[in-house]
């Protein structure tokens, strides 16, 4: 008899399980299940795989077997291969945590929106602390700015400011994964989203910096029936992206090379360049063009060693 799972945490050389659909998981409901030597589960189409946070799993007698995936939100390994990590999968809305103090990274925001379109699922951007500051509209307004189409709110965990709108935005997304950097309030959201202490939440150090107080991703149980994946804070975060992703992060930048003169515009010296001149004219801020080259050339760069690099156990290649 078969029944489905999901994977709740992955530690080396085993996999814990817990039921897929139950609103909680009691102590004795979990099952650990061991990986192969080189960290792998079979899949059950396709080459075997290194399981994540969020996959379906069906036990069948002794076997343990990795369902498709609807949804991958990876990283890529800087600095080690060029192979890309899955940190979770599955997932219907990807939540983007950034503070509002000290003031947010919009660079960083436009980072994190690529890698979430890449994964197939749905980006919300969510602006925490917003009882700490007077300027939240401003910040609101910029934020918007670089996540067109983006569902932008700003929230206090800690007083419930915003969370009865955050929680309507979600709507029927039924597994949601909290990206962002040290000390924007991921756990204290967690936990307010929980209505329980399920996270231990940190302090923030003297530089505005915050403190790691996630140190694993783990499958969260929410009390109306969803699943939460947290993950450790990242100050800057490996991209993987397609064309397809930058695009949709700028998607502003794409509507106004619409009307450049030559259809493969790279948007620096040509002549009548809309993009260009929309910058020229302060209809487009200059940073913004900066970041859709960087990441633009940053994402040709990774796909580029993505092709010569060998499969390796614990990784995936881009999919697409």
């Amino acid at each position: 008899m078969t029944s489905m799972w999901r994977v709740s945490r992955v530690d080396k050389g085993a996999v814990r399980l817990v039921p897929d659909g139950a609103a909680s998981v009691p102590a004795d409901g979990t099952v650990v299940v061991g990986t192969e030597r080189d960290g792998t589960l079979p899949m059950t189409a396709g080459e075997p795989v290194v399981p994540a946070v969020g996959d379906r799993v069906v036990l069948d007698g002794e076997r343990a077997l990795v369902m498709p995936r609807t949804s991958e939100l990876v990283r890529d390994t800087v600095g080690k291969t060029s192979l890309v990590q899955v940190i979770a999968a599955n997932v219907d809305v990807v939540l983007i945590v950034e503070h509002l103090e000290p003031e947010p990274a919009l660079g960083r925001i436009e980072r994190m929106l690529t890698i979430a379109w890449r994964s197939d699922a749905v980006p919300v951007v969510v602006l925490t602390k917003v009882d700490l500051v007077d300027d939240a509209d401003r910040w609101l307004e910029a934020t918007r700015a670089v996540a067109p189409g983006v569902d932008v709110l700003a929230i206090s965990a800690a007083t419930g400011a915003g969370l009865e709108a955050l929680t309507a935005t979600l709507q029927q997304a039924r597994t949601l994964v909290l990206v962002g950097p040290s000390g924007a309030g991921k756990s204290t959201l967690v936990n307010a989203l929980a209505g329980a202490e399920v996270m231990v939440t940190g302090e923030v150090r003297g530089d505005g910096r915050g403190m790691h107080t996630t140190t694993h991703r783990e499958l969260i149980p929410l009390p109306d029936g969803r699943w939460l994946i947290d993950t450790p804070g990242v100050r800057s975060i490996g991209l993987v992206a397609t064309e397809e992703a930058v695009a949709a992060t700028f998607s502003d930048v794409e509507e106004r090379a619409r009307g450049c003169r030559f259809r493969d515009c790279t948007h620096t010296n040509e002549p009548e360049c809309a993009v260009v001149e929309a910058v020229e004219a302060g209809e487009l801020p200059e940073r913004r063009l900066a970041s859709w080259h960087s990441l633009r050339r940053e994402a040709t760069r990774q796909a580029a060693r993505a092709v010569r690099a060998p499969k390796a156990a614990g990784h995936i290649r881009t999919r697409r």
